[in-house]
């Protein structure tokens, strides 16, 4: 082969002057030609026999080489060679191929080199210590070192300057380097705090109200950290920001498997009073309140008795009221309820009366973190709390509305018509 070369050689410097402009453009175009004859020979034809063999394996590691394109600046190295052997038979060309074809392969083996490192994220990512431990902020941070190395190296060679000639120059920039890559220090020390700490994972769910940042972290990079909110909108925090300002991580919640409930009923004041033995007779009858008014009973009556309450007065002694009744009701009720946890916090408590009523608060925790499940749970114990409420002579608090300002003034009309006040009776809420 190298003798018909040698032979189309001399045939075409018979045909050529050499050392001729029009000699030297002659075989530039055909090494050209040649080189883009073997990227097309190697791209679209060697590259598919790799990548058909490839995707028939059993591996799945190996299909992560086609998806990041791995392959694909190979095929840039096969006219790099070329050009290599090709300028060897014309020393007397020009020097511009030789300047320019060190610096491209340098460049096309750091870019083989990137997706090979983005191969081998991808392949970490698709195990659990992943989310806790990511690494995509120390692969950008790799990436950084090998593309200023090599354009280190590609400035040295073309200046013909030793690599180390220049980096030993670099310390009277220091101070610019330091402002330019600002941000990519501050995030490197930041990616490091997070990952050491546990602060924050891909998957957790993370508020930042400066932000307008509410979801789930779908992505931790060196310079930034993705939240997809509920909305699927998503926000893209500077991932130095976590370590300036605050943030709320809601994982504590999922690792613990209980999430709050806490939310208060408004109690018209003006409905609380004494239960009466006919009350309590009726109140009995509910099963899951029976013991504790036989217990409280007991203990009224004992405490009556030893200190001799004069029980025609009824604010004498100890007596139950409806809304203590009530109370007592609802910690019973979210004893028994299977979806309400029994080990955590578990309170049900009044708050300082306000001017929209008395709030009772419901304080608990549920066995399920899902969110929509914990709507639907919260929503049937307050559905049930709701209805309940009337059992007990107790009345919600609701600020008076359109209908209620109607049922007033039929009153009214009624009044004035001469009916008597005891005949119409309008029990408007919260009035």
């Amino acid at each position: 082969m190298e003798n018909g070369i040698s032979q189309l050689i001399d045939l075409v410097n018979q045909v050529l002057e050499p050392q001729t402009p029009i000699y030297y453009l002659f075989w530039s175009v055909v090494l050209i030609v040649a080189a883009a004859v073997s990227f097309i020979l190697v791209r679209f034809i060697i590259l598919r026999f790799i990548h058909a063999a490839f995707r028939h394996t059993r591996n799945k590691w190996d299909d992560l080489l086609i998806e990041k394109g791995v392959f694909g600046p190979v095929a840039l190295l096969a006219p790099a060679i070329l050009l290599h052997y090709g300028l060897r038979l014309f020393p007397e060309l020009p020097d511009f191929f030789r300047q320019l074809l060190y610096p491209f392969v340098l460049f096309d083996i750091a870019l083989i080199l990137d997706r090979l490192m983005a191969v081998g994220e991808a392949i970490y990512e698709r195990y659990p210590v992943a989310q806790r431990y990511p690494i995509r902020g120390y692969i950008q941070i790799v990436k950084i070192f090998l593309y200023i190395a090599v354009g280190i190296i590609i400035i040295c060679y073309l200046l013909g300057e030793s690599p180390w000639a220049l980096l030993s120059g670099l310390g009277a920039v220091t101070a610019l380097l330091l402002l330019i890559f600002k941000d990519t220090i501050l995030s490197f020390v930041a990616s490091i705090q997070i990952v050491m700490n546990d602060l924050v994972r891909v998957g957790d769910w993370i508020e930042m109200p400066q932000y307008n940042a509410d979801g789930d972290v779908i992505e931790i990079a060196l310079y930034t950290i993705k939240i997809q909110n509920w909305d699927k909108t998503i926000t893209t925090v500077p991932t130095y920001k976590l370590i300036e300002g605050s943030f709320k991580n809601w994982r504590g919640m999922k690792v613990a498997g209980g999430r709050r409930i806490k939310r208060a009923i408004l109690i018209d004041q003006r409905s609380v009073r004494f239960l009466e033995e006919s009350d309590i007779q009726r109140l009995r009858k509910i099963q899951i309140l029976k013991p504790y008014i036989d217990a409280k009973e007991r203990e009224l009556k004992e405490y009556n008795a030893v200190h001799a309450i004069d029980d025609s007065v009824k604010v004498n002694g100890r007596r139950m009221t409806n809304l203590g009744t009530f109370r007592a009701y609802l910690v019973e009720y979210l004893k028994q309820h299977p979806k309400i946890r029994k080990d955590m916090t578990f309170l049900v408590r009044q708050l300082a009366p306000t001017p929209d009523g008395l709030p009772m608060e419901i304080y608990v925790f549920t066995n399920d973190t899902v969110w929509a499940n914990y709507e639907a749970i919260q929503a049937d114990i307050f559905d049930h709390v709701l209805a309940c409420v009337p059992e007990f002579g107790l009345r919600i608090y609701q600020r008076p509305s359109g209908h209620d300002l109607e049922l007033l003034g039929s009153a009214s009309t009624c009044r004035e018509g001469g009916t008597k006040a005891h005949d119409v009776f309008v029990d408007i809420p919260g009035s």
